[in-house]
């Protein structure tokens, strides 16, 4: 069994470096800890100030997981708006009602003998007042629901980002990043046409249905009686008929989800599928895929073609038999000629308007089904995530403890079992082991891109889990091994490790790494874009940047996973003295299958199958003629050969 080896005489390594925390004075109360950062010499930059998080993404906020909750919350967040909206909407549905209303009151004083025909000019004085407001309140109506509506179209896509910017890595290791941001941009137009189609085609249906009720009841209510049995047997219909096209309508945007990821993630793959002659393969792909996003959509559109035939079938038969019914009362002398107009008018009313609503309960459906679908993906509880009332992380000198730490991915084996593992501040240590062993997951649970399954980790004497997630991300710096760029300027990446700092700070950082020289050769300089990931530069250039990004994030610990692991030995050499610079003062973690990387550094652990084997300095660990003196041994031969 592997155990820990320990430098000859038995003492552990560990409390030799103990003397790297570099404080200022005695250590106590009023202890000052040194600059992580040295002081610039003469003709030297100074660097900027280091980065601290203030912006709050108010990650207090949950993200509702059920579609009517989710509509419900963004109608509370602009309660009021939506409550003026609604009483334009029902005020404007009501006047069009009474038009038809003032329209019977003209009539029936027009077939009067001529002593009351001038109250004709009253009731057209009603009836034009009535179109005025009717007007007014739509117009009123689409100038604050095109503000209420926009303006909740970016609070969902806001909110969405930011709930989804919390998920781990893991998470999206298993979703592909185009079909997750199609989502994002599906969920906020289906959010929005939602709203638009509940309140300009479903409540002002609804609304002249009951005036209609009002309005008939008064010449008869025995039609009205009839109105209201004819509509709810045609509303129990339809909306089972919209029930059951549910599952179809999920399974569209299920498939049109998965089919926009696809498309994106064969984009962005592009060299793979060119080197690899696979343009005829992914094109036969994509058809299957389109062929089946194809048959959901048409699954569903015949469904919808089939309502819209019942629901047509059902009106001719109602406003048949109520048109029918108003002739006959009327030729028996029971009604006047105005009541004929009214409800012949609000016949064909509630005809267009109850066609209207079907067709916008069947896309209200869908723009859910949508939702539902991104809340099904997108809105799962997140596995890295705050406590209620987090505080924020105070940064300090470097110090890291791993107490009895163990951890595994998934249903797999455990990565680390019962790690125990202390790192002075300011100390260099390398971490070295075979591939699979948990190097880099051991960066992964420091800067907390994942969490413990059980023990803890500190910082400072702070346990990470107990304060602020990224709060404590911006006290570390780190440079990948695949550096990742955004498609934007070289000098809009290089700032994103610290936004406050100045151009002349962004170039010196620049320098140190070694990036002028390839910058000032390209076209527009800093202004260059380096395309979607950086695929402009070479990857030695994008580590090079990355390394300048973590220079300029000014952290007090670095982490390094392979940094240098697109460099020839060359330029190796040559940043070297760059990652010399970088790690002054600062407490490293660096990851290296080069053991030259580390070959000077204060302290080399080595880890093979998640347990620490060996731990001591790099002349120590040679000197024990274990794993790292054979690691070192095969490099170097590699190294004679080559």
């Amino acid at each position: 069994m592997l155990s820990v080896q320990r430098r000859p005489g038995g003492t552990a390594l560990r409390s030799e470096h103990s003397g790297l925390h570099r404080p200022l004075a005695t250590e106590g109360p009023g202890t000052r800890w040194a600059d992580p950062e040295p002081r610039p010499q003469d003709g030297e930059t100074a660097s900027p100030k280091p980065f601290r998080v203030t912006a709050d993404l108010d990650e207090g906020r949950p993200l509702p997981t059920g579609t009517a909750a989710f509509l419900w919350y963004y109608v509370k967040r602009r309660k009021v708006m939506f409550s003026v909206l609604l009483t334009l909407v029902v005020l404007g549905a009501a006047c069009s009602v009474g038009v038809q209303y003032g329209m019977k009151l003209i009539v029936d004083t027009m077939a009067e003998d001529d002593a009351r025909s001038r109250l004709i000019w009253k009731w057209l004085g009603l009836f034009i007042t009535l179109i005025a407001a009717e007007s007014v309140c739509w117009r009123l109506c689409g100038w604050l629901g095109c503000r209420t509506i926009v303006s909740t179209g970016v609070d969902v896509r806001l909110d969405l980002f930011r709930h989804l910017s919390g998920h781990s890595l893991d998470y999206f290791s298993e979703h592909m990043s185009g079909s997750l941001g199609n989502r994002i941009t599906a969920t906020a137009g289906s959010t929005g046409s939602f709203y638009g189609t509940m309140i300009w085609r479903i409540i002002p249906p609804c609304v002249d249905f009951i005036g209609a009720l009002i309005v008939v009841t008064s010449i008869d209510w025995h039609m009205s009686l009839a109105l209201i049995a004819f509509v709810t047997v045609v509303a129990i219909v339809l909306g089972r008929l919209g029930w059951h096209a549910q599952p179809l309508q999920h399974q569209f945007a299920q498939e049109a989800s998965r089919v926009s990821g696809e498309a994106v993630d064969v984009v962005s793959n592009i060299w793979t599928v060119q080197a690899f002659s696979a343009r005829q393969r992914e094109y036969k792909r994509l058809q299957q895929a389109f062929n089946a996003e194809a048959a959901a959509q048409r699954r569903s559109w015949i469904y919808l073609e089939k309502a819209r035939a019942l629901h047509d079938l059902f009106l001719w038969v109602m406003a048949g038999g109520m048109l029918i019914w108003t002739v006959e009362s009327w030729r028996a002398g029971l009604t006047m000629a105005g009541d004929v107009v009214v409800i012949s008018a609000l016949t064909f009313r509630i005809l267009h308007g109850s066609r209207d609503l079907a067709l916008s309960l069947v896309d209200a459906s869908q723009q859910a089904g949508v939702i539902t679908e991104m809340l099904r993906v997108v809105a799962v509880p997140h596995q890295v995530a705050d406590k209620p009332d987090a505080p924020n992380f105070e940064p300090g000198p470097g110090e890291i403890h791993m107490e009895d730490v163990s951890f595994h991915y998934g249903e797999g084996p455990p990565v680390f079992s019962h790690l125990n593992l202390e790192i002075p501040a300011g100390q260099r240590l390398g971490v070295v082991g075979p591939s699979g062993a948990g190097k880099s997951t051991l960066l992964r649970l420091i800067a907390r891109v994942s969490d413990p399954d059980s023990g803890r980790i500190l910082i400072d004497g702070q346990a990470i889990t107990d304060v602020r997630l990224d709060t404590v991300r911006a006290a570390i710096a780190a440079v990948p091994q695949d550096i990742g760029l955004l498609h934007r300027s070289i000098m809009e990446n290089l700032r994103y490790g610290n936004p406050d700092a100045t151009d002349e700070q962004v170039m010196a950082a620049a320098h140190e790494a070694h990036c002028d020289d390839f910058i000032n050769a390209l076209p527009e300089g800093y202004n260059t874009l380096v395309g979607e990931r950086g695929v402009k530069l070479s990857g030695g250039q994008r580590q090079r940047v990355g390394i300048a990004r973590a220079l300029l994030k000014n952290a007090s610990i670095l982490l390094l996973d392979e940094a240098t692991s697109a460099l020839d030995s060359q330029s190796e050499s040559e940043i070297q003295s760059a990652l010399n610079r970088l790690m002054r003062g600062r407490t490293v973690i660096a990851v290296a299958h080069r053991l030259s990387t580390v070959s000077s550094f204060d302290r080399i652990v080595v880890i093979v199958r998640g347990k620490v084997v060996e731990d001591g300095t790099p002349a120590e660990l040679r000197a024990l003629n274990g794993v790292y003196a054979r690691l070192w041994n095969l490099q170097a031969e590699g190294f004679e050969t080559e």
